[in-house]
């Protein structure tokens, strides 16, 4: 199934989110014994919402983009302030409906590029129904 957004949700600003935060790194190989950790707060609205007026969450459904590492169910963070830029991945309005894509600008062409093989990339031509809807600037998914 290619992907499409299920939902969209507002972020609640006015509203801290507040959760611990160690300074220290965590190491992906063999952790240091010797790691001096310092326990701060870390606001998750001021780390990962930059332009809160133009912010949303979406929730996505789909397999399409499973190369960028967004999966069916996985929550995206969309900035419709941002100016799209070749190979950043977009929620575009196409035929309208709202779908998550890698955007592709080439001597004045624009594809959408899904990050699965299963599905086509599609070239947008003059008169194609298309608008980028906002740039997703970052990815919530469970492990």
């Amino acid at each position: 199934m290619k992907n499409k957004v299920k939902k969209i949700y507002a972020p609640l600003m006015f509203s801290d989110c507040y959760q611990s935060f160690s300074e220290g790194r965590v190491s992906a190989g063999f952790p240091s014994p010797a790691a001096d950790y310092e326990e701060n707060k870390l606001d998750l609205n001021k780390y990962l919402v930059k332009h809160p007026v133009a912010t949303f969450f979406v929730r996505v459904v789909g397999d399409s983009m499973l190369g960028a590492g967004i999966s069916c169910g996985d929550l995206l963070i969309v900035d419709r302030s941002l100016e799209p830029r070749d190979k950043n991945v977009i929620i575009a309005v196409l035929d309208g409906e709202l779908t998550v894509k890698r955007i592709r600008i080439r001597k004045g062409k624009l594809t959408l590029e899904p990050e699965n093989d299963k599905y086509p990339v599609r070239q947008l031509g003059p008169d194609a129904d298309f608008e980028v809807w906002g740039v997703v600037t970052s990815v919530i998914h469970q492990l």
